[in-house]
């Protein structure tokens, strides 16, 4: 048996993030249209004054904030396009387009730092003079600050509710932008106390800040990019899922994320004689448990018969069903042998299938059982899968039939000591057929119960070449 689920659709949120898409998207938008806002009156503050002042370190920082500007009008595109939902060409969604929108801003980040390096070493090389630092200076650099303090909580908290990866990078791209303004500050302090290289060493503080960020943006999204496993959430899913019993056999589990979101991957193993509804009803427990540890992931579940630590007669089974003309496999018994065992086992197959082709399934299922230790011998019996029958209700006002009836109660009453819950016959051109229905105690053993069941069907044919079957139901 080889099923594969999936609970969750295109557009499932988690359980922290199940407002509208319209209403995430608006709530990211007014966050990068302010993060916009900022960082343009940024950069009007720092390049103002540093070029007032001749302060490399401001002039840096201004070039930075330029930086930020674009990157926060990417961000504002990559969140629009990340927002939309998923479609037939993108199954996943396009939350992967903050990564690149991320990515984007780590280039933007490079290419500052690089301009903000070759200044600075040139400023140390010539032996520039100071920069004036007057008292605005500093009030422009602590409204930086201050700016830069709100929209890195605004990003933080926003980025986290809607797991926005481009917000989060501009929450890193801000917090470089604040070390920088504060770098600067150092510097020009430093120069009010006498070292006059203080603002070309603070520029190059800045440029090492901004080429950090920029490290770690690339490695963090460059990761998602290439489907790198996170491991934390890996571990967590496989805990999850082995956590659910011995009935369910973790075979493999591929995990991928996406714009801050989990898609699972689910490969299990269950016992071959599971019904489809018992394999479903699996599926879904594995699905809850990844949920649980990792909520709103969408988790495909793929089920396979199990080979591994069967009973032999689950083992029989599989072995039987894995043959593709093998419509049912019944009556499969365990003979133990002290030192070994011996199998038997009916196999159904089409009824137009020749005898040679039929017993050659035959041998490839005893072949493949008796490759498992333990079985000595493997008898197997065939049988054609039954065709559909044509059939009619008997008549019930046939002489005839009311004899067979009161004969059948008859049996009945000697049998059980009491009389049919339900009798009813039905014609066919092989024969009558028999439906019977009886109660037995609740307490009695379901082999006693099939023991019965068995006896009253003999009683039934014996003499009655014209039953052509008896089908025999015991309830409590």
């Amino acid at each position: 048996m080889s099923v594969a689920t999936s609970r969750a659709g295109y557009g499932r949120r988690s359980r922290r993030d199940r407002r509208p898409a319209s209403h995430l998207s608006r709530g990211q938008r007014r966050t990068a249209i302010a993060s916009i806002a900022a960082a343009a009156l940024l950069v009007a503050l720092k390049l103002g004054t540093g070029l007032a002042t001749g302060s490399l370190g401001l002039i840096s920082a201004g070039i930075e904030s330029s930086g930020d500007v674009l990157a926060a009008i990417m961000t504002f595109l990559v969140i629009r396009l990340g927002a939309r939902p998923a479609d037939r060409d993108h199954p996943y969604g396009h939350r992967r387009a903050e990564n690149l929108g991320a990515l984007g801003e780590a280039g933007i980040l490079l290419g500052g730092g690089v301009v903000i390096v070759v200044a600075a070493v040139g400023r140390l090389a010539e032996g520039g003079h100071a920069p004036d630092a007057r008292w605005f200076v500093y009030a422009v650099i602590a409204v930086a600050v201050l700016v830069d303090i709100s929209r890195i909580a605004v990003s933080l908290r926003t980025a986290r509710r809607y797991d926005s990866a481009a917000l989060r990078g501009n929450a890193f791209h801000f917090a470089g932008d604040m070390a920088g303004s504060l770098a600067v500050l150092a510097g020009l302090l430093a120069v009010s106390a006498g070292f006059e290289q203080g603002d070309a060493v603070a520029a190059l503080v800045v440029a090492g800040i901004i080429l950090g960020a920029a490290v770690r943006l690339i490695h963090e999204n460059a990761r998602v990019l290439m489907d790198t496993t996170p491991a934390e959430a890996q571990a967590q899913a496989e805990a999850a899922i082995r956590a659910l019993g011995d009935d369910v056999d973790l075979g493999r589990l591929r995990l991928r994320e996406s714009g801050g979101r989990y898609f699972a991957d689910v490969v299990v193993g269950i016992a071959p004689g599971q019904a489809i509804v018992e394999g479903h009803g699996v599926a879904d427990r594995v699905e809850a448990a990844v949920r649980e540890a990792l909520p709103g992931t969408d988790v495909v579940v793929h089920l396979e018969p199990r080979r591994e630590n069967l009973a032999l007669r689950d083992r029989a089974l599989a072995a039987a069903l894995a043959e593709p003309l093998v419509s049912e496999a019944h009556d499969i018994t365990v003979y133990d042998l002290g030192d070994g065992s011996s199998l038997s086992l009916h196999l159904k197959l089409p009824p137009d299938l020749d005898l040679a082709e039929a017993h050659a399934v035959a041998e490839r299922v005893e072949a493949e059982l008796l490759r498992a230790p333990g079985i000595d011998a493997v008898q197997t019996h065939l049988e054609p899968l039954e065709r559909p029958v044509a059939a009619r209700p008997a008549g019930g006002r046939d002489a005839d039939e009311d004899d067979e009836q009161r004969r059948i109660r008859a049996i009945v009453a000697d049998d059980t000591g009491g009389r049919p819950c339900e009798l009813r016959l039905l014609r066919s051109d092989a024969g009558l057929v028999v439906f019977l229905t009886i109660s037995v105690g609740a307490s009695t053993s379901l082999t006693a119960a099939h023991e019965l069941a068995g006896r009253l069907e003999e009683d039934i044919r014996r003499g009655a070449g014209h039953i052509a079957d008896v089908v025999v139901h015991t309830e409590p």
